[in-house]
């Protein structure tokens, strides 16, 4: 089994640089895929509040068998509960779900709302030990610049939307420059753009003998940014977990960055996409 690297938070803490995601998945499906994932050696896995399917998740790390010290679990708390009272109350209903005694990290899923008293109320779950890092989701430059110089402990992760379309590369530099771990989720782009058909990506692909589904992975890898793929094929999930027998070249990561084109599948400046977010209840 690949043994996946660590990246090192602001606060030390080591994260695996390549995780298994449950967004949209249902709860039969979310303890099926995460167990497989599991077996795999899959040890971070991304779940949130809003996808509904923490106990699920809770469920398999029960009954894994991996140490809890060797698993990271990352949880994601939804605007409706964007306030420092209620931000409170929300990690402990993940952690009740979940069946933990601590998250290694939860996140601020968007932008929006109480997003500093939200932030207030992590620090002191983070201080209690509750949570060992904490950090943010879908913030752009700006808004992460605004909560780093203004937050009392700093933000340790961003994860954004990231892929061969949307490369992010103005938010990557600035995490870098922050100290803040760049996350991305999305990295086959939900399979938008005929990503699995590009030819660009298929002819690197084919000289390493990978899929494109891996090049995409292992340019993340090299890049530093942690991947959350997510699959319930356990054949892909193996796949996709194989990417540290090979790597790219400088000239092939090159050729990669001209595909950048700012598409993504999710625009958070939509006014119409904050109607929406505002519209779900949970």
């Amino acid at each position: 089994m690949s043994e996946v690297p660590n990246v090192a938070l602001s606060n030390d803490k080591e994260m695996p640089i390549l995780g298994f995601g449950v967004f949209q998945m249902s709860n039969e499906e979310a303890e099926e895929s995460v167990l497989n994932a599991i077996k795999a050696g899959y040890r971070l896995i991304d779940t949130a509040t809003s996808y509904g399917n923490e106990e699920a998740v809770g469920k398999v790390i029960a009954r894994s068998g991996v140490p809890r010290e060797e698993l990271f679990i990352t949880s994601k708390l939804w605007i409706s509960d964007a306030s420092e009272e209620k931000a409170k109350e929300a990690v402990q209903r993940s952690l009740d779900k979940l069946g933990l005694d601590y998250l290694d990290l939860y996140l601020l899923h968007q932008p929006f709302g109480d997003v500093f008293g939200a932030w207030r109320g992590l620090e002191t779950m983070y201080e209690e030990g509750k949570l060992k890092a904490i950090g943010i989701s879908n913030f752009n430059t700006v808004q992460t610049y605004d909560l780093h110089f203004n937050a009392r402990i700093k933000p340790m992760v961003n994860q954004v939307e990231t892929h061969p379309f949307n490369q992010q590369m103005k938010a990557h530099t600035l995490l870098a420059e922050l100290n803040i771990v760049h996350e991305g989720w999305a990295p086959f782009a939900e399979g938008a753009h005929d990503i699995f058909k590009n030819e660009l990506l298929g002819g690197i692909a084919e000289k390493y003998g990978k899929s494109i589904a891996q090049v995409i992975l292992r340019w993340n890898v090299q890049r530093g940014v942690v991947s959350i793929p997510k699959s319930i094929d356990e054949a892909r999930m193996k796949e996709n977990f194989n990417v540290f027998d090979f790597e790219l070249t400088d000239d092939d990561i090159k050729s990669i960055a001209t595909l950048d084109a700012g598409l993504k599948t999710v625009d958070h400046t939509d006014p119409e996409f904050l109607k929406y977010l505002y519209g779900r209840t949970l």
